[in-house]
């Protein structure tokens, strides 16, 4: 089944059982699809699930800093709920590689590519992303890179 299709199939079913929660986080989920696909001319044919993991990703990414900003101005509620929310997305991504198998493709990218040092960071990282796709964190690659390079 289609990441797109699933989506669509959990919202139905939390709608049918009164999930509240879940209802309102895969509705804005559905509506950041939709944006994504009119954004990218792509409405009629939709979004490649690689491209709706990203997205998904990076829609993670913003409940996780919005918990961190919570948590920074004193408001733990609103904190949770971000975190509840980013943790009901991360069920629509790829299991995460571990850290031990990024560091083996960082070293295989860096064994490849040959860097030069610090300046050719982006690059690392750029082969690294390519592999690992929407499995791994991109703070956590660029980390890694870092480290090697130093």
């Amino acid at each position: 089944m289609a990441l797109k299709e699933r989506i669509a199939a959990d919202f139905k079913t939390a709608m049918l059982a009164r999930d509240t929660f879940t209802t309102e986080l895969l509705s804005g989920l559905k509506a950041a699809i939709l944006n994504e696909e009119v954004a990218k001319g792509a409405r009629d044919e939709g979004l490649a699930d690689e491209a709706i993991e990203t997205l998904i990703a990076r829609e993670v990414k913003k409940r996780d800093e919005a918990a961190g900003l919570f948590e920074q101005g004193g408001n733990q509620a609103s904190a949770d709920k971000e975190r509840r929310e980013a943790e009901a997305l991360k069920a629509y991504l790829p299991e995460q590689m571990s850290e031990e198998d990024l560091k083996a493709l960082v070293d295989e990218a860096i064994a490849e590519l040959k860097p030069e040092g610090m300046k050719d960071m982006g690059r690392v990282i750029g082969a690294v992303k390519a592999k690992a796709g929407n499995a791994a964190d991109g703070a956590l690659i660029a980390n890694l890179v870092k480290a090697s390079l130093q």
